[in-house]
């Protein structure tokens, strides 16, 4: 019960998605080095044409190794354009004039600072930001809001994680990225299941049931889990519902913004 796939029509719908929405413009995409990003960056390509992507890779002092030569190898494979800026000069100062001292509010300020550097070069150069959030982080809240979460467009938004790895297996991720474990890469030894308190599978068979408007108890049951852990998953969903609406605005008009006027 609540087993996902991902539809044949998912890549081709995705393609002409950006090309639709993207024109004749061209896009900045920040890659990591794992999966989400190396799919978006593989997408983007495949409507665009590799002219028209430039990868921005963005270590510090906790970013693997391994994470910054697959990044460079997935842009070389994919021909497109590769810039690799260094944030932790930008950070440490940033953090001591702020005060900034927890750990969460300094990843956050990471976060926001990739997503700076990306508009700030989409700006400069007349491009479009893509976001690389997939929808089970969307759905729990498992990104920073204006900084990850931040894009002009967000091609895997509606794919859980479990279907962007299938996705990536179809259109030729490298086996070594779609084996990592998944990793925001802001604090040392992080990894997304850890923090998150379930795996990735199970994350999505219960966002899953959700989307199809069960009841946690009724999706405890299906999955054979405890409630504690459904509730879990139901209570993030509904703390991070402010990360998914762009602008909280009291009504007062005929019409408002996000509310019953939307675009």
């Amino acid at each position: 019960m609540l087993e996902i796939t991902l539809p044949d029509y998912a890549r081709e719908s995705i393609v002409r998605f950006i090309k639709d929405f993207v024109g004749e413009r061209s896009v900045v995409v920040g890659i990591s080095g794992g999966l989400d990003s190396a799919v978006v960056a593989s997408l983007c390509a495949q409507s665009l044409g590799k002219d028209k992507v430039v990868a921005v890779h963005m270590p510090d002092q906790v970013t693997p190794p391994e994470d910054t030569e697959d990044a460079r190898n997935l842009a070389s494979a994919l021909g497109i354009e590769y810039r690799e800026i260094s944030i932790g000069d930008l950070v440490e100062p940033m953090a001591k004039r702020i005060g900034i001292k927890n750990l969460i509010a300094l990843g956050n300020l990471k976060a926001r600072i990739r997503m700076l550097i990306l508009y700030g070069i989409a700006n400069q150069e007349s491009r479009l930001v893509v976001g690389t959030s997939n929808k089970s982080e969307l759905l729990v809240g498992y990104f920073t809001k204006y900084g990850d979460g931040a894009s002009d467009l967000s091609p895997i938004g509606d794919l859980y994680k479990t279907q962007v790895r299938i996705l990536a297996e179809r259109i030729g991720i490298p086996e070594k990225i779609r084996n990592k474990k998944p990793s925001a890469t802001l604090l040392p030894g992080q990894t997304d299941e850890e923090e998150i308190g379930v795996t990735y599978e199970m994350l999505d068979r219960i966002l899953y049931g959700m989307e199809l408007g069960y009841p946690p108890e009724k999706v405890a049951k299906f999955l054979d889990m405890p409630m504690e852990t459904v509730e879990k998953i139901y209570g993030m969903h509904e703390r991070s519902r402010h990360k998914r609406v762009m602008l909280y605005i009291p009504k007062i008009g005929i019409r408002t913004v996000n509310t019953d006027w939307r675009e």
